[in-house]
């Protein structure tokens, strides 16, 4: 706990804020006014660097470009690989774990160790790892890295310690799962087919082994051979040459029979009695022609031959499907008996599952699920019911449904918010699932102590907007709704939008939500506001439209002696933005100018009609810009609403607009210019005409193409400034800084985003002050709160706080109406501004604490609902809280801290005297993405999220740092677009297009966490394989008298050649011990790994002595041997 002190006399001489070179203190700093301020600033920090941890909490969505499927029928967890070395595992709901790869290689396989709490993963780059599952955090025991050869198929026996690893050159090796050791025992491919043969039969593509004798291996090369090795003889039982290429193979339970599938579409089904030809040929999706040909056949990529009790075996597979209809989506068939069932998909089918009552492969298998993996979905089918329902996903695999474009994310919420939401969105829930219990089942997970009431939302490219229960690191989707159904839809060849934005006009790109009033607003791709309002009755409503004409002509010359002449906001000077009413100017094609440019209309039309809207957010005022002399207008920057002024306000790269939604008029709009009046701190020179007029449509943009980029780094002198522009211009939408003419103007397509999706470069820029002065100055950030609007204000007034992008801070205090009848007649003024004040870089983010330290909110209007039946003894009034700036400081006198960031420092303000009190430089070589004065273990301190991938965290007011971590070494632009923090020491960004990714930079969080993660791995009996009777173990084969380790341990098989593969030891065990170690059991706990290990180790010493032993007891027994044959023989018999 530390004590922080200033003295106002001499606070320019003292404080950090008079540092040399920084513009904000000139004018921002002075000496005490005569209006009444404290004496001194008496503030108790409490938080400490040791109160901060970053690390991963939860990762939420569907894993992007998944690879791989995996499931433990005993345990009932299902893991799922990904391109990018990800794994997820999970379970019942509340049990969903992310591992990761370091390498990063592509996941080609994963197996289990069924109910052993392991997990066996293949990789792209020939690496096998095994993962420890009886841990939270699943961690890597082993790794071998294979370096001779490419591994294709893994194949680990139920109940068995040596896992099968085919390769790519055909040879099959196996390893040991507990010492992660290859065997000296290879089934070559040579030995493995007839030596005759001249080809090479192709990578390993299926291995198992056999359901009647666990001694023979059957090896499916992709050329189309397939081989049966007697693992015991060493030698083959039989070989097949078949003319098509195999994908996959799939046994009889009674292992006298094995289908194979085909790159022909064709299914063949192979008796062991006879493997010469197969028993039966099928092609179950190829009809005959008239000319008695078959029509040729998509590729079967997979099958399974599954058997029940009860009735006809079930086929199912995957492709297979006629190439002659164009067309047709992904499917999973289903031939049960005569019965053949096509399951159309949405997406391209990735690996498909079956589902069993048995883990034991010579049961009858009784199937009652198949889990399909889609490249955009998870679904499981119900095959128990002969109309194959799908089950209810419990997990938030939708979260891509549309491309998420902006999210946002609120800790500690009320805590009725969620109920109602939930209420509501439940009344739109599909319908026609599957009665049955969801079959992944598997771990526990308890609702943790440590949880409070959490909502996530996000914006997408197709205007929705979905609102998530996100409590407890759970995710679970409480309700959504479509902003697009304000807008007429665009008929064919007439689309407004379509010349702005190609594609997704409705795309959200920011929100902006009060929970405690249940105002909602959002802005569109389209230069669009809609203000939603809650309620839990339909209504029948019309929709308000306000338009707005927020640009400057192309001409315009700015000098300080016009800014001079025109100092009074109540009369826009002649280069303002003038507001339009849609009633008073409609959108229609007359609003072109006789040479056929567009001019003030809007770029989506508003429904005209009396809409029936369902309980929920119904729109009550839709805000949109216009177009101006054929130029399309600028992207929105920044918003802010607030429900106790009942205003809204927004800017871009123009200007700022104030809307009054209560009374639904617009009540300023000017640009950033003339919001100065005769207080401009820069020069500015004449501006030149734009010659290459675009709209940079913000998300539309937001391509993220390296090729737009590249260009500007090479055009500029100062690639920093390039970099840092491309960025900004792809974050906010708007060329902010400059009428970039090389700028790339290709249109953006939401559904190959991620092709173009790379990494931005690092701004190398030493101040924004050196950035050219005619440029357009964007209006950053807004904030309405109980401020001073100039130094001499004795009591604090409604304020409009506004940050630009060239780092200035204006105030405009505001004159509300406080009778509410008043309130809704009069109207609302707003002066001249009071203060300018100057931060180096551009504004991100204004909060104010008290003279305690204490954070100040934003007055509200407390929740009413507006369509309730009228109660004629009540009287429907404004309720509003304030949260006045002099109410908690009786003791310090009237005034307030202003804490205001901008992409490269901070800065806390008295108010009203606007003294700095303290500055940090945040960063010299990168710049601030995303700042937020958040609350953590009950105080407050600003988070800053940095493009060179820093999270810091810095305490309030002293600006002290407390965390600088590099968490996030290349940050892209989707990260950049989506990262947000919150209270509680929480944060979360878009860590793939389908994946949230939540983070902590709170120790106790991180402390706590173990006990909020689910257990992946809970103790169960392995089930009983069924008694076979005499007969079937009699003629059945001797499979439960072989013994793997007399054929492939190393005293028979001898060792593997060290340089085939590389035994990696894995950090999982360390893991595991470090949770154990706590107190005397966990010593004992490590005395016992300890003495294990080298118990381990002088068994290993021993082994190896006896085996030298051996081979010298060898070595003399031959010499010996040698020596009688070679005794009586004389020197010319030799």
């Amino acid at each position: 706990m530390k004590k922080f002190r200033k003295v106002l006399d001499g606070l320019t001489t003292s404080s950090p804020g008079a540092t040399v070179g920084s513009p904000s203190c000139g004018s921002a700093a002075g000496t005490p006014t005569a209006a009444p301020t404290p004496k001194e600033i008496d503030v108790q920090e409490t938080l400490v660097s040791e109160n901060f941890q970053l690390c991963k909490t939860v990762r939420h969505g569907f894993p992007y470009q998944p690879t791989a499927l995996a499931f433990d029928p005993v345990q009932k967890i299902l893991a799922i690989g990904s391109r990018s070395g990800g794994v997820r595992i999970l379970g019942r709901p509340g049990v969903d774990c992310y591992c990761q790869h370091e390498s990063g290689a592509a996941v080609l396989q994963l197996q289990f160790l069924i109910n052993e709490g392991a997990l066996v993963s293949a990789c792209a780059d020939d690496t096998l790892h095994l993962w420890n599952l009886r841990q939270r955090r699943p961690a890597i025991l082993h790794s071998l890295k294979f370096n001779r050869e490419r591994i294709t198929f893994c194949h680990l026996p139920f109940q068995s310690k040596w896992l099968y690893v085919g390769t790519e050159r055909g040879n099959t090796h196996i390893v040991n799962i507990e010492s992660f050791v290859l065997s000296g025992y290879v089934i070559m491919w040579n030995k493995a087919i007839e030596l005759s043969t001249k080809t090479h039969p192709g990578p390993v593509v299926h291995l198992s082994d056999s359901p009647k004798d666990e001694g023979k291996l059957l090896i499916g090369f992709e050329s189309g051979t397939i081989v049966q090795w007697d693992l015991r003889g060493k030698k083959a039982d039989f070989r097949i040459y078949y003319d098509e290429a195999i994908h996959s193979v799939s046994w009889h339970h009674e292992g006298k029979q094995f289908m194979c599938s085909h790159s022909d579409g064709s299914l063949t089904l192979w008796n062991l009695r006879n493997t010469t030809k197969p028993f039966q040929v099928t092609f179950p999706h190829g009809k005959i022609q008239k000319d008695a040909r078959k029509e040729s056949c998509k590729p079967i990529l997979k099958v399974e031959y599954k058997t029940c009790r009860n009735s006809e075996p079930f086929v199912i597979f995957s492709g297979g499907l006629s190439y002659d209809k164009a067309g047709r989506r992904p499917a999973l068939t289903i031939m049960h008996g005569k019965a053949i069932t096509v399951l159309e998909m949405d997406y391209p089918i990735v690996e498909f599952m079956v589902l069993c009552e048995t883990p034991y492969n010579n049961e009858v298998q009784e199937p009652y699920a198949v889990v399909v993996l889609l490249e955009k979905d998870l679904i499981v089918v119900d095959l128990t019911q002969s109309n194959y329902p799908v089950f209810e996903n419990p997990y938030p695999m939708d979260i891509h449904e549309s491309p998420v474009t902006c999210t946002a994310y609120f800790a500690d919420c009320p805590p009725d918010i969620i109920p109602i939401l939930y209420s509501i969105g439940a009344k739109h829930k599909k319908t026609g699932y599957s009665q049955k219990e969801w079959p992944i089942s598997g771990g526990t997970w308890t609702l943790g102590s440590h949880t409070y009431p959490e909502i996530i939302i996000t914006g997408h490219a197709d205007g929705s907007i979905k609102f998530w229960d996100a409590s407890a690191i759970t995710l679970q989707m409480l309700y959504k709704m479509k902003t697009s159904k304000v807008f007429e839809k665009p008929k064919p060849g007439e689309g407004r939008a379509a010349e702005l934005v190609e594609e997704d006009p409705f795309a959200i790109q920011m929100v902006s939500w009060c929970p405690q009033s249940r105002m909602f607003c959002v802005v569109g791709i389209s230069a669009h506001i809609i203000l939603y309002r809650f309620s839990k009755y339909d209504a029948n409503t019309q929709i308000v439209s306000l338009e707005v004409r927020l640009q400057c002509d192309s001409d315009d010359v700015i000098s300080p002696s016009e800014n001079e002449n025109n100092p009074s906001f109540s009369e826009p000077g002649s280069h303002s933005p003038q507001p339009h009413h849609q009633h008073q100017h409609p959108a229609s094609p007359g609003s072109r100018t006789p040479e056929g440019i567009k001019d003030s209309i809007p770029c989506l039309k508003v429904k005209d009609r009396a809409v029936r809207v369902p309980p929920g957010y119904q729109s009550e005022l839709v805000i949109q810009l216009l177009w101006v002399d054929g130029e399309p207008p600028q992207q929105i920057t920044s918003l802010d609403i607030n429900s106790a002024y009942g205003l809204l306000a927004f800017g871009n790269c123009y200007g700022l607009a104030v809307v009054d939604y209560l009374q639904k008029t617009v009540i300023l709009c000017m640009s950033t210019l003339d919001l100065y009046g005769s207080t401009d701190p820069y020069q500015r020179l004449t501006r030149s005409p734009r010659r290459n007029r675009q709209s940079t449509s913000g998300l539309t943009e937001l391509t993220d193409n390296q090729q737009s980029i590249d260009m500007e780094r090479n055009k500029s002198p100062t690639s920093g400034h390039a970099s840092r522009r491309a960025m900004l211009q792809q974050l906010h939408g708007v060329t902010m800084y400059s009428h970039d003419e090389h700028h790339s103007t290709t249109s953006y397509c939401w559904s190959d985003r991620e092709s173009r999706e790379n990494s931005f470069t690092r701004s190398r820029s030493s101040s924004v002050s050196s950035i050219d002065r005619d440029t357009k100055e964007a209006v950053t950030t807004l904030q309405f709160g109980e401020s001073y609007g100039r130094k001499n204000d004795v009591l604090p007034t409604p304020c409009l706080w506004v940050g630009t992008s060239l780092g200035v801070v204006l105030l405009i205090p505001m004159s509300i109406p406080t009778d509410q009848e008043e309130r809704m007649e009069e109207p609302v003024t707003m002066g001249v501004s009071g203060a300018v004040l100057m931060l180096k870089g551009s504004v991100l983010r204004f909060s104010f604490l008290d003279c305690m330290g204490a954070l100040i909110q934003p007055p509200y209007e407390v929740w009413r609902d507006h369509n309730a039946p009228e109660d004629p003894d009540r009287l429907r009034r404004r309720k509003l809280v304030h949260f006045s700036p002099s109410s908690s400081q009786d003791a310090c006198g009237d005034g307030h801290l202003a804490v205001v960031c901008s992409e490269r420092q901070a800065k806390v303000f008295l108010m009203p005297s606007q003294s700095c009190l303290f500055v940090h430089n945040i960063t010299e070589s990168s710049f601030v993405l995303r700042a937020d004065v958040v609350s953590v273990c009950n105080s407050v301190c600003l988070a800053c999220f940095c493009a060179n991938g820093h999270v810091m965290t810095l305490s309030l007011p002293s600006l002290r740092p407390l965390m600088d971590v590099n968490y996030l070494p290349l940050t892209d632009m989707r990260i950049a677009r989506t990262f947000y923090f919150t209270n509680g020491g929480q944060a979360l960004y878009l860590s793939s297009p389908t994946e949230v990714q939540r983070i902590t930079y709170s120790q106790e969080m991180c402390d706590n966490l173990q006990e909020m993660l689910g257990e992946l791995f809970t103790p169960i009996e392995t089930p009983e394989a069924q008694n076979r009777g005499f007969l079937k173990g009699f003629f059945g084969g001797n499979a439960h008298t072989f013994d793997r380790e007399e054929l492939f341990g190393e005293a028979a098989a001898g060792k593997a050649s060290r340089s085939l593969a590389q035994h990696i030891p894995g950090q999982g065990g360390v893991e595991g011990m470090k949770v154990a170690a706590s107190g005397v059991v966990g010593e004992l706990a490590r005395a016992r790994i300890a003495l294990d290990e080298r118990g381990q180790r002088l068994g290993e010493l021993e082994e190896r002595t006896a085996l030298m032993m051996t081979s010298a007891e060898a070595f003399s027994k031959h010499a010996h041997e040698l020596m009688l044959k070679c005794k009586d023989k004389k020197w010319y018999q030799f």
